[in-house]
């Protein structure tokens, strides 16, 4: 089964939100660089896949030169191919991104590939549109928000035309859909657990050939006019005492805090 997983760089979190003198850009001069944990779910999910039916795993991302390392990162998880849509390292919106992506996949023939996996939102604009716009350029099915991807026929078995079964939880309830292939997925993270990337994954990927591809940028139809981080509410701690001396203090803080019957 041939399987394209598409990935984005995001900055790893956990630190700061630095905006950029002129206020157009998040500063990521001091940030580490990562995927996302639904992507890395998604990449897990079609090697899975491919391990029980057979096939390759290619992975796609758009973004600046640097964004070959993520996908070297997703070559030593198990995919086979990484295809990079190089940018000048500027933010491209979920409109243009979409376009190129699906440009990039007629451009190799829609056909060339069973399956279009995504994850459910990108870590760091959280925009839920890609998956879905690319598969309305290409005319595919899509479903979103997916944690658990069944095959049929494809050569899994059976002898019926090649469609998934996937699934995903709402309101309490379980949704399963049913889509022939070629189709468009989005998987959130919980569908699987990633692995641990091998020495030898690790060595075949830094070894790989990257396959580069320049798109052209259309119009996003939005005008960003500058970013802004929010206040956040101030912290402070207060020192009540030390050793016994504090128990009167903290029982008073306590009890001013409506804890104490």
């Amino acid at each position: 089964m041939e399987i394209c997983v598409c990935v984005k760089r995001v900055p790893m979190v956990g630190g700061a939100i630095m905006v950029t003198p002129d206020g157009m850009d998040i500063d990521v001069s001091m940030s580490g660089f990562t995927v996302s944990p639904h992507e890395e779910c998604a990449v897990e999910e079609a090697v899975q896949i491919t391990e029980r039916l057979g096939g390759t795993v290619t992975v796609l991302t758009l973004g600046p030169a640097e964004a070959a390392g993520q996908l070297r990162d997703m070559l030593a998880l198990g995919a086979g191919r990484g295809v990079l849509l190089q940018t000048d390292g500027a933010e491209w919106g979920p409109v243009a991104t979409a376009a190129a992506i699906a440009d990039a996949v007629r451009d190799g023939g829609t056909s060339a590939f069973e399956l279009l996996l995504f994850g459910n939102e990108a870590a760091d604009t959280g925009g839920y549109q890609v998956p879905v716009r690319v598969a309305h350029a290409l005319g595919l099915p899509c479903v979103t928000g997916i944690k658990g991807i069944e095959v049929r026929g494809a050569g899994a078995g059976d002898p019926g035309p090649p469609l998934i079964l996937a699934s995903r939880e709402y309101r309490g309830a379980e949704e399963v859909f049913e889509l022939p292939l070629p189709a468009v997925v989005s998987v959130k993270e919980g569908i699987n657990l990633p692995r641990y990337p091998s020495l030898p994954g690790r060595l075949r990927a830094k070894r790989a050939s990257i396959e580069t591809i320049e798109p052209r940028q259309g119009s996003d139809g939005l005008r960003m006019e500058r970013l802004r981080v929010p206040d956040s509410s101030g912290k402070a701690a207060q020192v009540l005492g030390a050793g016994a001396d504090a128990v009167p203090a903290l029982v008073g803080l306590l009890d001013e805090l409506g804890v104490l019957p």
